[in-house]
């Protein structure tokens, strides 16, 4: 799609503002509607988005994916400790109270980690989604295969 000059021109000026309302979801979650999931999922469309302009290949530069299955597992790691540091310290799983002396901080602190950690974890895990989707249909023409008329095939069947 990168020959369509206004796709190109639209998706310079919308990816970024897609990353920056992610951004404004993840670190306004705790106050309003939103939080790790939503920021996520918008990192992950801003990124597929990409991919759909520029292609498959120039999207993986970008982020590889073994960047991708890396970033999975950190924001399953950080929810994860961060609920542990509860128990660590005294308290229950994902208790953040006993991360901080004042409590009010200790909220925050712990519900922004927690969210992050959410947020990584949501945007890598769509990302490779698609990837899984992307490449099956990749190998499909590859192997001179209508991925149409093969999907087609297997709905007959069942």
């Amino acid at each position: 799609m990168k020959d369509n000059a206004i796709l190109v021109v639209v998706a310079r000026f919308l990816i970024p503002l897609m990353m920056l309302f992610g951004l404004y979801v993840q670190f306004h979650g705790e106050y309003s509607p939103g939080g790790g999931f939503q920021a996520g999922v918008l990192f992950a469309a801003a990124w597929i988005l990409f991919v759909f302009i520029y292609g498959l290949d120039t999207g993986l530069r970008i982020i590889p994916p073994r960047v991708i299955y890396v970033l999975a597992c950190l924001g399953v790691l950080l929810y994860a400790s961060i609920g542990m540091l509860g128990v660590v310290l005294g308290g229950h799983f994902l208790d953040f109270y006993p991360l901080l002396e004042a409590p009010k901080a200790a909220q925050q602190a712990g519900i922004i980690l927690v969210e992050f950690g959410v947020g990584v974890t949501v945007a890598s895990v769509v990302m490779l989604f698609f990837l899984l989707f992307a490449r099956r249909r990749a190998d499909s023409e590859a192997a001179g295969l209508d991925p149409d008329a093969a999907d087609d095939v297997e709905a007959d069947r069942q």
